[in-house]
């Protein structure tokens, strides 16, 4: 990546939030889910994307190249992508990822620069029940194994708990279990706060209503956590004026980096005709 071109920002509280950017065209911030950091999670799709959109690739507070500040509730974390999306002064494709899908979905209600969101299975608060056992399982093993300083394994832990097999086996010949490691921090003081957090979310039914751009959800067929993912993007289908689901055949939760291509095919094809602000 090119370490001259950085996009900085200041959310509300006077956090500062930052992301390199990558590419030439119209705008898109890609925005990380609840685990990595704008330089990790859209890496994958970038030699797909960048040659025809200008990527904005930020990290929210205490994460990647942004500071950080104690309060890391829902709220704040919507501040910090609508704050980006507005500094930038132009009109913004805005795509997200698993638990940054109530982050966009706040940016998009608040902020008239976004013309477009493309989400790649949303976490959407209480839903999937079924799978909330193996989800929450996953969880406190990765918060032990970080509490113990060990953070490979807790990505470890994490991971299993959202991929399916051949997801793992095509993730360990690679890096990426060291390489996220030192987000997974991070992640778990998201959660624990989201946990603890008990006022309005972004995907509240009147927040959705308020979602005046078009959105996209994509889900992957053979996805692990299905009524998980499947309940968030009916919820997000049913409240948002303008959404519809996309299914893609043959991926899980990690086709951003394990199915680039498949991937980058449906946010081009929703995202590119779109050049008038909402």
């Amino acid at each position: 990546m090119n370490e001259k071109r950085i996009h900085r920002a200041v959310s509300p509280d006077g956090t500062e939030i930052a992301g390199r950017v990558v590419g030439e065209g119209p705008t898109m911030v890609l925005v990380h889910g609840g685990i990595g950091h704008g330089d990790l999670a859209w890496e994958a799709l970038l030699p797909r994307l960048s040659h025809r959109f200008t990527c904005y690739l930020p990290s929210t507070r205490g994460r990647g190249l942004s500071g950080d500040h104690p309060d890391h509730t829902p709220p704040r974390l919507v501040e910090d992508i609508t704050a980006f999306v507005d500094s930038i002064g132009e009109p913004v494709r805005l795509a997200g990822w698993s638990g940054s899908g109530p982050w966009c979905l706040g940016a998009a209600e608040q902020s008239d620069s976004v013309i477009a969101v493309a989400l790649y299975e949303p976490v959407v608060p209480g839903s999937g029940e079924a799978d909330l056992p193996r989800l929450g399982a996953a969880l406190q093993r990765a918060g032990l194994a970080a509490a113990d300083g060990r953070l490979v394994d807790a990505v470890r832990a994490f991971a299993a708990g959202v991929c399916t097999d051949d997801e793992i086996a095509a993730l360990e010949p690679t890096t990426f279990f060291e390489r996220w490691a030192g987000a997974l921090p991070a992640m778990l003081n998201d959660l624990g706060q989201d946990n603890a957090y008990e006022g309005p979310r972004s995907i509240d039914p009147e927040s959705l209503a308020q979602v005046r751009s078009p959105v996209l959800v994509l889900r992957g067929q053979q996805t692990l956590l299905t009524s998980l993912w499947d309940q968030a993007a009916q919820h997000v289908a049913r409240h948002v004026p303008d959404a519809r689901i996309r299914e893609l055949s043959g991926v899980g939760h990690f086709a951003p980096l394990l199915a680039p291509e498949l991937v980058s095919e449906k946010l081009i094809s929703f995202i590119e005709p779109v050049h008038q602000p909402a």
